[in-house]
């Protein structure tokens, strides 16, 4: 079985496909595509997968607009480390809808579920976008509220745990397939949190995902450069080490969020 996988977050994607070989190591992941300009490319070019996972957020925008873009002939699994979808909108043509993160159970229903479908429909229709927009705008609940966003985070420190406002941390980051918290005053504490799930928790305004390494709170910015080929360089207070830069695609809105 030939399964594509679209996530922006590396170690996401790592793990799923870590997982999806758990279920059945027969299973081939023919690409890992990291945002809506590469997957439009990648179904233009390549023969059809028999499957998908697509994340519903990714860095340079909604992924539903792959589809505006591109025919997907493929069924579609979708995942998302936020709940703010109407679940039962993606119950439909061999879609399942998982919440990150993904437990081995819930993956390996979703997988059962695909493959139950296929044996009995073989010919199942791709995903029908204005079906799913329909049922979208006819089973979502008005979002009327503020989002309940995450705004502290408990973190070890030597024997002692400790819980950390959102106001104190000026960005995280990932090494190693390990995330790093950073407070204003320089502290580092690991963080269980992968970057594409801190993406979906922590509040748009405060915090935006500057590449796949970093995610850094809009008072940390401290310069920022033109660089090559339209990308820009960052400099982020405390300062690091790491080089930091956005590309041409995230630029335009990484301005936008710091001019609101």
């Amino acid at each position: 079985m030939n399964i594509l996988l679209i996530e922006d977050e590396y170690l996401a994607s790592e793990k799923l496909e870590a997982q999806l070989l758990r279920y059945d190591p027969t299973i081939r992941v023919v690409g890992t595509i990291d945002s809506i300009r590469n997957a439009v490319r990648w179904f233009e070019s390549n023969p059809t997968p028999d499957l998908a996972f697509l994340d519903i957020h990714l860095s340079d925008g909604n992924s539903f607009e792959i589809f505006q873009k591109v025919e997907v002939k493929c069924p579609i699994i979708f995942t998302t480390a936020y709940d703010e979808y109407a679940v039962k909108a993606f119950k439909v043509n061999s879609i399942d809808y998982l919440l990150k993160p993904i437990s081995n159970e819930d993956l390996a229903a979703a997988m059962d579920k695909f493959k139950a479908l296929r044996q009995s429909q073989p010919q199942t229709p791709a995903l029908d976008m204005h079906q799913i927009m329909a049922l979208l705008n006819r089973n979502a609940s008005p979002i009327t509220e503020t989002p309940n966003y995450k705004n502290r985070f408990l973190v070890k420190s030597g024997q002692k745990i400790r819980s950390v406002s959102t106001d104190e941390i000026a960005y995280f980051y990932a090494e190693d397939k390990i995330v790093f918290l950073i407070t204003t005053n320089g502290q580092r504490f690991i963080t269980d949190y992968t970057l594409d799930t801190l993406q979906e928790i922590l509040d748009p305004e405060q915090f935006s995902r500057l590449n796949r390494q970093f995610i850094a709170h809009i008072h940390s910015i401290d310069e920022i450069h033109p660089y090559l080929k339209g990308r820009l360089k960052v400099y982020v207070k405390p300062t690091t080490d790491k080089e930091i830069i956005i590309s041409n695609e995230r630029a335009a809105a990484f301005k936008e969020w710091l001019g609101k």
